[in-house]
């Protein structure tokens, strides 16, 4: 089964101008060089202190950079690009009312299993997820015909839990439910192993603290993707014993996201004992993107 998921809850920001890659590649987290006809990345803004801000995919279409975004923070972004913008030849514009953003779930000829590969499509593009294969692709299409483009490809609309449930599984963070802005590190949110940063590119907004945390071994806690034994909800607070150990964060049905001490995720593992959220028992999962 091909499903194609519309994600209501993401906007498109384009970029366009002579100088539009260098402008995004001294201030983001991911290399902007490895955005083209054939791949997209995940990337993030950051504070100078290396907390987060902001999230995004990037692919390209002509000669514009799309960052597809959170709809309700996107003119945020926009402002906070504009204010680094300077003199740069870099035209930034909200084209969220001209294009659609999916999620596909089920293979996409052209595509295969790598993370940010991206067949050309008439008026869009679609590109293989790069945080996870799991993860299928997405497509940023413009809006009129986007639905009829998508079944012509053989995918059937489904809803956004759907989506959902896969993303949680994967343990794939989503900056609404499972980020906090101006407090999130980035390796905190395992934007490491999707994919999302880069440690060989130049400097970055944020850079320092963010490879500092990497080398030196500094991360306290993690998203981990979580299994529960009882009900939980977004929110509750995880423990160990009677000792706070973290918080859940996503939930889609039997399974979430919580963000959780690595110490105590050891510490169950090593005496059998069990984290809880409230009536719920957790029982931690390896990433597996």
């Amino acid at each position: 089964m091909k499903n194609a998921v519309l994600l209501e809850e993401r906007g498109i920001l384009a970029i366009g101008g002579s100088q539009r890659r260098e402008f995004l590649q001294g201030l983001i987290s991911n290399d902007v060089e490895q955005v083209g006809p054939s791949g997209a990345v995940y990337a993030a803004l950051l504070t100078p202190q290396g907390k987060f801000l902001f999230e995004f995919f990037i692919a390209e279409l002509g000669d514009v950079l799309l960052l597809d975004t959170d709809r309700d923070r996107l003119p945020d972004l926009q402002r906070r690009l504009m204010m680094y913008k300077l003199r740069s030849d870099a035209a930034i514009a909200d084209r969220s009312a001209d294009f659609a953003v999916y999620a596909l779930l089920g293979p996409v000829e052209g595509i295969g299993g790598t993370p940010g590969a991206a067949p050309d499509v008439d008026g869009g593009v679609i590109f293989a997820d790069p945080r996870s294969a799991r993860l299928g692709a997405r497509a940023v299409l413009p809006r009129a015909g986007a639905a009829d483009a998508l079944e012509g490809m053989g995918f059937a609309p489904a809803p956004f839990v759907a989506y959902e449930a896969l993303r949680v599984a994967v343990g794939a963070a989503d900056a609404r439910r499972d980020l906090e802005v101006d407090k999130t590190l980035l390796l905190e949110a395992n934007f490491d192993t999707f994919n999302g940063v880069s440690f060989s590119k130049g400097c970055y907004v944020g850079q320092e603290l963010t490879a500092r945390t990497k080398y030196r071994g500094n991360v306290r806690r993690r998203l981990y993707p979580v299994l529960f034994e009882g009900a939980a909800a977004p929110g509750a607070e995880v423990l160990l014993g009677d000792k706070p150990a973290g918080q859940v964060r996503s939930v889609a049905g039997n399974r979430g996201i919580a963000l959780l001490r690595i110490e105590d995720v050891d510490q169950a593992r090593e005496q059998g004992a069990s984290l809880t959220a409230g009536s719920a028992t957790l029982h931690v999962e390896a990433l597996a993107p």
